[in-house]
């Protein structure tokens, strides 16, 4: 029973007469004028009354009502109800001031105050203190004979209950009547029409919002003009939040001057007037409602956790139906006819009922998780949160993470956690609704029937006489109320004497009276059906098939039988099974039943394969533990047990305690509350059954059950019997305390206090910083964070550790003993207890550990040691590692096939690579063999990890090695890696990568000892050798003499070394050759000629690869005389041959014929790192040249752009002028500029340039009309007259620049590619192709992140500006290229454009002269762009080479029969320009390279058989072994100029990228791939005679795409043809043919059969490859010609499964055939272009006899005459020669004699004899005739000579 009222209050302003301003209010009277006992005064109601404060008004305001909320220091509700009216204010007579403010003066003549009445009640009936206080007013106004002193006696002393039911009928004694009705369930909160209302006003999303905020803990703040409004509102969002209350600030309306409250750090929901709306605006968190308006502010720093799915779509459509339930029928064709909404009070109930509804399924099961730790004299409750997130699977929502931490859930435990109490509607809805809910969820009809029910039963406990409520209430007359205030009296005071009488007789009466006693009915709470029934379906992910769990089961029964052989096998599958929950705990089931009497010993086999199961057990639990694995496993872990030496039992919690969950103090606090439950039941189950007074019904019930029927008896127990219970409990709480103190100590002591891994990594000590409040929440969020391993105890003592250890175990004990109930006694005991349990657990440990040592080591697998190649060396020997899996699925299984990763194996540093090789952990696949390397020097990151081991679940330190070779090895250290040691691995491959010079490298340093060197600075100029130091300082003084010198040098022509490789050779008549220079005035003398030494350096600059692409070419001049041919346009320049001019230019270049050498030092001064323009290609049609440069200073840029006639005055104007001259000189060699009068067209002229978008690409691009032959259309401007040159430079470098109509010249600014976006883009192409982790983000996967790379954009341009260049030449226009400084994108330009219009630099010769003209002697900066070494580390790893690669991949996909090398022979070449194997691609410059010796450095030196310094040679050799480079479809067209789709549709992806063959590794060193090491030259047996490769008896196997190399194992058809062929050739014991004469045969038949049935087809000559040969004929008879370009269909490539042995029994080589010769105007290089049949003038086949006791052996002999040279070879075929015999050094040719050992068969007549100055050479030809032509021969050219 409570008061209606607990006091009246009359207020009124007190202020300074006619002031406006606010004022202050004060109570007038209070009634009664004493506290009641039970209810103290409200201080501060005032500020309440008037929430926008006191002020006079100058009108009449109408009375106003509203209802203020108040919260006192016991959270008790207080409810202010206000009525105001206004009352006239009499003007007070008073003299004015002088200084009387404006203010005053202007002051109306009638001010109106305002006067309250407040009603104050513990009650909340807002009608009817509206009534009440409005009958005062009435009683006032109209004067009524009823004194106010009767009606507010009455009120005061009106007694009402508070809950029941009932129906209470009221008077206040002046004829009214009411009747108040009692909800009949105090519990459940009495909303009226708010909750309809606040949706009516905000909508459902916003509602929604708020109600989740609320839940959350979030601060809301509503507005609005009306303070009643606000109360609802407010009134409404805690009626949706039942059963849940709200514990934080409320106040509905808050008074303007305490708006400092909103500042507060702690939730709350607070109304505002929205007059206060300004001062709301700086509010940052507060989520603002504005009721009026219709919104909801929410702060971007505030994050609102949303309902989870699927309930919060069930819980809108829930209310929509019940909002609008048109919306349902809304698309019929026969709606319903009613279907309006239902009324404002039974709306209100249905969205009640709703969210009751949601709070049902949200918190189902709740009580299946709670523990009870003390019945007696108080229940005491705890939640279990992670036990119900994990049955629910909801432990990743953050929604009701929050709702379960928050307050509001804590008090909801609080208050229906009791097992006996009285219960409510949702209980009901818990116990026995839940299943309904389940089932009814998705069928909304039935929802709304359920949501209605639910309706009518909050409206009934709200309104339970809905039709006998009848009202009669007073109200002022109209006329009253149309009267003005002026006419009225004031409210009178009333007689304080007279009301206290009232209340003083009520009193009296009231004591008299038999009390009142309320009939509470109480029962034992149900539980509803238990979580395991009602998992959502969403569980069913987790669930494991029948098989897992039975494979689980098998290998456990396995272990404990002993059988450890099957066991291993059964493991690798348990551990996968073991990631889902349902094995886990089957796992847990099945150790307990080998667990005997607590205790379970094994032998060491057992214990490890138990210990690693528990392990991978525990590495998926998280720290919470909500499927309460770990509590399942913690009995165990101190049970299963091994001995060790000297009686030392070990047990597995030593094993174990790397888990974060061990140090989570909210799971050792469940864990212990879950023990002390099962004790508490079982102590009263065993007190019961000695009493025989417990039901049979509760002995098979749960802890809560007994519990309420305890607490049921607990009033009739005696108080000995009472305090017994309470001792019991008690005892038992304080064993369970002891018994956790010893279990903590267990598993957070580590074996090893010396490396206490566990403190380090999981903060264990940074607990003393988490405060002991442990309310609500655990110390799980401070555990979670994120440690800096440095500090911790890395180097802590032992000491340390105990006291951390017991200092965590003293806070829990603190905790949970507080919370039980345990005496002080008892608490003060156990702090003094652990203490020794700690340090009796640390001097066990030590014993345990000690012995623990003396075991033998886990066999593990044996270490395999990877193949080296020759020269390579160990830095490090192998470390055993794990190689983890990685961002590829391929390995791991994921995509079918075995899992090959993980494996364990062992890290090898070499002085070339960095190599894994082990073997699968998976011990189905643990035969293979798994390989991971890549070269030391192609590494481009390297960062450490943590990795979780498989086998043993530790967490591992680790490195992630990332290569540019496309590569990534991924490895975690075993545990008997020492962490220095891997630490001196990561500095060892630091030193290898980058290395002090360029000499540091493997391509120097092979064969060299494997001992680190670091090259120290005054060391740096002694590395050389001695022949390099005496040929560099040749070098130096030969241009100390020859600078400035303008005559003829004469000197000896030195050969190159393959230059009968050479296809292009002229007849040459001259056995010398000089350099010609322009002859200045001033020199007009012929001087002696150079010294030999001198010579032999000009000749090594002569021989380079760009003089014999220029004499091919028939580019420049090199003549015996003065006089230069002047027909001649060009001429080679040696103004650059001491690298004066340019250092990263070659020292021979391409100039027009009439630019003096002085002019050419002039201009480069205007060009970037002075790399003027020079001729490098020329069209052999048109005669149109390609130019290279760099890009323009400033200064120069101006020079394109000046008009020829304006004044000139300073040098620059000079420097410009002969800028334009030298261009002009280029375009007046063009033949096209003297027949053609008139100058051309301009490409930016007439709108020719309109459609060119710089920002798209590189290429003009206009209208474009497709072509006949399918290929790219040409652009509109093309077909229009054209400039004589074009300049293709940076669009931003020559910004601003106006052309001159008179130039005959044209610069085409386009904008290329950055190399910083080069860099960019290939990392995240690296990232994309080779990514280091799985991922299930879409945005990260391969197409997405393939395109934010950006790689095959960069592509296109470089292709799209290429295309463009060789259209340009192609119709007679010249081109200069100027991009940049000239190394780098100038470069991939003019390689594309020559590569796309000469064929020649489509074949194997002529791609590698493109190379090392364009690439190495133009000085593309290789060793700077690869960071090849320490100087070049910051700058990064940019390929530009291999972007270039790529571009010529993309044409050889679409055009596969135009070039004679394979797709294997680029990626060849991208994997070794990086991989520092060879010394082509080291070095800047040439400069650089004659600087270091090693650019002439194999020159007339013999190359060891061993290592190839130069890819190229490599190269050679490995051709003529295999056809792995060899492109069967190649059969190219004469003079096609290539012009392919650039579009990025068209591009592929370069499977270099992604391919990976982990049996063998990369295939690009081939000796490696073999099997053995062994060199290129070395000889290698067939492959019948080969162990490793021998036939199989089946032919049938397995193949697996990333393990086993495709193309070895299913070779293509002409390949698999050519090994048959060497088989049976083998078998019939012949000598086995080279492949390349096996090819060449097939040609050449094929080639007759095509002439016999095509007979109008002209003679094809054998040696000319231009033109169609076997393959073309082949499309020939199928007409299939036309289609020569492919568009993705393209014969296999062959990589490693190419290799053939043929004819590998001898050092047999394959020439490509030569390319056909062009008429030259060069006179002195014509021995480049001399015909085969002019250089080998005679040739044969004859035998020698060898040295000293050496056979005679048939040798293929070439005269010479050229040369003036016997050259002899192995096989016809054959490139390089094997000797050469000088006939300068001939003395006689003579007949001679048979020897020992010559061929028996021929007659004797057929030997003969040379003699020279060195030696006797004995030679037999085939017969007498044979063996006298030859004599003949070399006499005739002995007497030419």
């Amino acid at each position: 029973m409570a008061r209606a009222a607990n006091r009246t209050l009359l207020f009124y302003t007190q202020r300074q007469p006619f002031r406006l301003s606010e004022g202050q209010g004060r109570i007038l009277q209070r009634f009664p004028e004493k506290d009641w006992e039970d209810n103290p005064f409200p201080q501060g109601i005032e500020l309440f009354c008037q929430p926008s404060g006191w002020q006079l008004v100058p009108v009449e305001l109408p009375p106003s009502f509203f209802v203020a909320v108040l919260t006192d220091i016991n959270s008790e509700r207080h409810y202010c109800a206000c009525f105001t009216f206004w009352e006239t204010l009499q003007k007070e007579p008073s003299e004015a001031d002088e200084d009387e403010t404006p203010e005053l003066l202007q002051t109306p003549a009638q001010l109106y105050g305002p006067k309250s009445l407040v009603l104050v009640s513990r009650l909340d009936h807002t009608e009817v203190f509206r009534n009440c206080l409005a009958l005062i007013y009435t009683v006032h106004v109209d004067s009524l004979i009823v004194p106010l002193e009767t009606v507010i006696g009455n009120l005061l002393t009106c007694i009402i209950p508070i809950a029941g039911g009932s129906q209470r009928t009221i008077t206040l004694g002046a004829g009214d009547r009411q009747v108040i009705q009692t909800p009949v369930n105090d519990s459940l909160p009495v909303s009226g029409c708010s909750v309809a209302q606040l949706f009516r006003q905000l909508g459902i999303v916003n509602v929604l919002c708020l109600f989740c905020a609320a839940l959350t803990e979030h601060k809301i703040l509503f507005l609005s003009r009306s303070y009643q409004r606000l109360t609802d509102a407010c009134r409404a969002l805690l009626a949706i939040m039942f059963p849940l209350k709200y514990s934080f600030t409320y106040v509905p309306i808050l008074p303007g001057k305490l708006l400092e409250v909103l500042s507060t750090p702690t939730p709350f929901i607070i109304g505002v007037n929205s007059s206060f709306r300004s001062e709301t605006q700086e509010l940052l968190d507060v989520i603002i409602a504005d009721l009026d308006g219709g919104t909801v502010t929410i702060p971007e720093c505030v994050h609102i956790s949303p309902l989870p799915e699927p309930l919060l779509q069930h819980t809108q459509t829930a209310l929509s139906m019940v909002l609008d339930p048109e919306l349902e029928v809304a698309d019929r064709a026969f709606p319903p006819s009613s279907t309006q909404p239902s009324a404002l009070k039974i709306q209100d109930k249905e969205i009640r009922a709703v969210f009751l509804w949601l709070f049902a399924q949200l918190f189902q099961g709740y009580r299946w998780c709670l523990h009870i730790i003390r019945i007696y004299p108080e229940p005491v409750i705890r939640f279990h949160k992670a036990a119900f997130l994990g049955q629910r699977t909801l432990n990743e929502d953050d929604f009701l993470v929050k709702v379960l931490d928050g307050m509001a859930f804590a008090g909801f435990v609080s208050e229906r956690g009791p097992p006996y109490r009285a219960t409510d509607l949702f209980d009901d809805l818990i116990a026995s609704q839940v299943e309904r809910i389940r089932t009814e969820q998705d069928d909304s009809r039935k929802v709304m029937k359920h949501i209605g029910e639910l309706a009518e039963q909050l409206f009934k406990n709200e309104n339970p006489y809905p039709t006998v409520a009848m009202h009669k209430v007073q109200r002022p007359a109209d006329s009253t109320q149309s009267r003005t205030g002026s006419c009225l009296a004031s409210f009178p005071l009333l007689d304080d004497v007279a009301v206290q009488l009232f209340i003083d007789h009520a009193a009296a009466k009231l004591s008299t009276a038999p009390p009142v006693v309320k009939a509470e009915l109480k029962e034992m709470v149900p539980s509803g059906p238990p979580l395991a029934d009602i998992v959502d379906k969403n569980g069913s992910v987790l669930a494991n098939s029948a098989r897992r769990l039975e494979v689980v089961r098998n290998c456990i029964n396995y272990i404990f039988d002993s059988k450890m052989l099957e066991a291993k096998k059964l493991m690798p599958a348990v551990l996968r099974a073991l990631k889902g929950r349902a094995a886990r705990v089957c796992l847990t089931q099945e150790l307990n039943q080998h667990v005997l009497q607590n205790r379970a010993v094994l032998d060491d086999q057992q214990f490890d394969y138990i210990v690693r199961m528990m392990n991978c057990t525990l590495q998926d639990c998280s720290h919470m533990d909500e499927h309460g694995i770990a509590a399942a496993l913690l009995p165990l872990v101190t049970a299963f047990c091994r001995k060790l030496g000297g009686g030392i039992t070990q047990f597995a919690y030593s094993c174990v305690q790397e888990h974060m969950v061990w140090t989570n103090m909210q799971f050792w606090e469940a864990m212990f509350y879950s023990d002390v439950q099962s004790h508490i039941r079982a102590l009263y189950l065993e007190t019961g059954d000695r009493d025989n007074n417990i039901p049979d019904y509760l002995t098979n019930q749960g802890a809560l059950e007994l519990a309420s029927e305890q607490t049921r008896r607990w009033p009739a127990l005696s108080k000995e019997t009472q305090q017994e219970l309470v001792q019991k409990e008690e005892s038992t709480v304080f064993s369970q305390a002891i018994h956790y103190a010893n279990r903590m100590s267990y598993l957070l002591l580590p074996l090893d206090t010396t490396k206490n891994r566990l403190l380090r990594s999981t903060g264990l000590a940074e607990v003393e910083s988490v405060s002991n409040s442990y309310v609500t929440n655990s110390i799980a969020g401070s555990m979670a964070e994120s440690y800096d391993t440095e500090s911790g105890f890395e180097d802590a003592e032992s000491s340390d550790v105990a006291n951390s250890v017991v200092r965590f175990i003293n806070r829990f004990v603190d905790k949970v003993c507080n919370e039980s109930g345990v005496t002080n006694e008892h608490l003060k005991a156990l702090h003094a207890m652990i203490p020794d349990i700690v340090q009796m657990h640390i001097e066990t440990l030590e014993a345990v550990h000690r012995e623990s040592k003396r075991l033998p080591p886990i066999q593990k697998p044996k270490l395999l040691r990877p193949t080296l190649l020759p020269g390579e060396e160990f830095v490090m020997d192998g470390m055993r590692v794990h190689l983890m899996s990685d961002g590829r699925e391929e390995a791991t299984g994921v995509m079918g096939g075995p899992p090959l990763l993980p494996a364990e194996g062992a890290i090898f540093l070499t002085t070339y690579r960095i190599i894994f090789k082990g073997t699968p952990n998976d011990p189905l696949v643990g035969e293979q063999v798994v390989t991971r390397s890549f070269p030391i020097a192609s590494l481009t990151k390297e960062k450490k990890i943590s990795v979780s081991l498989s086998m043993d679940q530790f967490i591992q330190e680790g490195l992630q090695l990332r290569s540019c070779t496309f590569q990534l090895i991924k490895i975690g250290f075993d545990e008997e890696v020492a962490s220095d040691l891997a630490e001196v691995f990561r500095k060892h491959v630091h030193k290898l990568r980058y290395p002090q010079h360029v000499q540091g490298t493997f391509a120097f340093t092979v064969g060299q000892s494997a001992k680190l060197v670091e090259h120290k600075t005054k060391d740096k100029n002694h590395v050389f050798t001695t022949s390099f130091r005496t040929l560099s300082k040749n070098l130096v003084k030969s241009a100390k003499r020859t600078i400035g010198r303008q005559y003829v040098t004469r000197k000896k022509y030195s050969p190159p070394t393959w230059e009968n490789r050479s296809s292009l050779q002229s007849e040459m008549d001259e056995d010398e050759i000089s350099v010609s220079e322009e002859v200045e005035p001033s020199s007009h003398t012929l001087s002696s000629t150079i010294r030999s030494s001198d010579r032999q350096t000009m000749s090594n600059v002569v021989e380079r690869a760009c003089c014999r692409d220029y004499q091919r070419m028939g580019l420049g001049t090199l003549s015996n005389s003065l006089t230069r041919s002047k027909n001649e346009p060009f001429r080679i320049s040696t103004v650059n041959r001491m690298y004066t001019v340019c250092r990263s230019y070659p020292g021979l270049l391409i100039v027009p014929q009439s630019i003096p050498d002085s002019t050419i030092q002039r201009i480069s001064r205007c060009y970037r790192q002075s790399r003027f323009p020079v001729i490098c290609w020329r069209n052999s049609r048109t005669k149109a040249v390609l130019l290279r440069s760099a890009g323009l200073h400033a200064k120069g840029v101006v020079g394109f752009f000046r008009s020829p006639n304006a004044p000139r005055a300073s040098q620059a104007d000079s420097t410009s002028l002969e800028q334009e001259k030298y261009l002009q000189a280029i375009i007046s060699s063009m033949p096209l500029y003297s027949e053609i009068n008139g100058k051309w067209g301009s490409i930016r002229g007439s709108g020719r340039l309109s459609a060119y978008n710089p920002d798209v690409g590189n290429r003009l691009t206009g209208k474009e009309s497709p072509q006949a032959n399918g290929g790219p259309s040409e652009p509109y401007f093309l077909r229009q007259q054209r400039a004589y040159l074009y300049i293709i430079g940076d669009k931003s470098q020559i910004k601003g620049g106006k052309q001159d109509p008179l130039q005959q010249w044209e610069v085409v600014p386009i904008e290329v590619c950055d190399v910083r976006q080069v860099k960019n883009s290939f990392k995240k192409l690296m990232k994309a192709c080779v990514p280091s982790s799985l991922t299930s983000d879409l945005n990260m996967s391969f197409h997405r992140c393939l395109e934010d790379s950006e790689w095959m954009n960069l592509l296109h341009r470089v292709l799209q500006v290429s295309v463009l260049v060789v259209e340009l030449l192609a119709t007679g226009s010249s081109v200069m290229v100027s991009l940049e400084d000239g190394w780098d994108v100038t470069t991939q330009v003019v390689s594309l454009v020559q590569l796309l219009s000469d064929p020649y630099y489509r074949s194997f010769d002529g791609f590698r002269l493109l190379v090392e003209k364009e690439w190495l002697s133009f000085g593309h900066r290789f060793s700077h762009r690869g960071a090849q070494t320490l100087a070049g580390q910051g700058s990064g790893f940019t390929p530009v080479f291999l972007q270039f690669l790529d571009c010529v991949h993309q044409i050889h996909l679409q055009f596969p029969m135009e070039f004679e090398f394979s797709q294997y022979y680029l990626k060849f070449l991208a994997y070794h320009y990086v991989s520092n194997r060879f010394r082509t691609f080291l070095l800047d410059s040439d400069y650089e390279r004659i600087e270091l010796g090693v650019l002439y450095e194999e020159k007339g030196e013999r190359k060891t058989p061993q290592v190839c310094k130069s890819v190229w040679d490599y190269i050679d050799r490995l051709h003529k072994k295999t056809p792995v480079f060899y492109n069967y479809m190649y059969s190219p067209e004469e003079e096609e100029v290539l012009k392919p789709y650039t579009f990025i549709s068209n591009l592929k992806v370069w499977d270099f990228y992604t391919e990976e063959v982990l049996s063998e590794g990369p295939s690009y060193d081939w000796e490696l791939v073999r099997g053995q090491p062994e060199g290129p030259g070395e000889e290698v047996a067939p492959a019948a005679e080969r162990p490793e490769t021998a036939a199989p008896k089946s032919q049938r196997r397995v193949v697996w795409p990333c393990y086993d190399s495709l193309s070895k194992v299913l070779p293509d058809a002409i390949t698999k043809l050519l090994q048959d062929v060497q088989t049976l050739e083998a078998e019939l014991g012949h000598v086995s043919e080279k492949w390349k004469d096996s090819w060449d045969k097939i040609k050449h038949i094929q080639r007759t059969e095509t002439k016999l049935e095509n007979p109008f087809s002209s003679p094809t000559p054998l040696s000319s490859p231009l033109q169609p040969s076997f393959s073309s004929s082949l499309l020939m008879s199928s007409n299939l010609v036309h289609q020569r370009r492919s568009q993705g269909v393209y014969l296999q490539e062959r990589g490693v499964g190419s290799s053939i042995n043929l004819g590998l029994d001898c050092e047999a080589s394959a020439t490509s055939t030569p390319a056909t010769g062009r008429p030259s105007t060069s006179t002195l290089y014509s021995q480049f272009q001399s015909t085969e049949s002019e250089n080998r003038s005679f040739e044969g086949i004859l035998y020698k006899k060898g040295a000293l006791l050496k056979p005679w052996k048939p040798r293929w002999f070439v005269l010479d005459k050229t040369k003036h040279q016997l050259r002899y070879y192995e096989t016809r075929q054959d490139k390089e020669f094997k000797g050469v015999i000088e006939l300068a050094e001939v003395e006689s040719v003579i007949p001679g004699t048979p020897t020992m050992g010559a061929p028996k068969t021929i007659e004797e007549k057929a030997f003969f004899d040379l003699k020279t100055t060195k030696r006797m050479y004995n030679f037999c030809a085939t017969d007498s005739q044979n063996a006298q032509l030859w004599m003949d021969s070399i006499q005739s050219c002995l007497s030419d000579a």
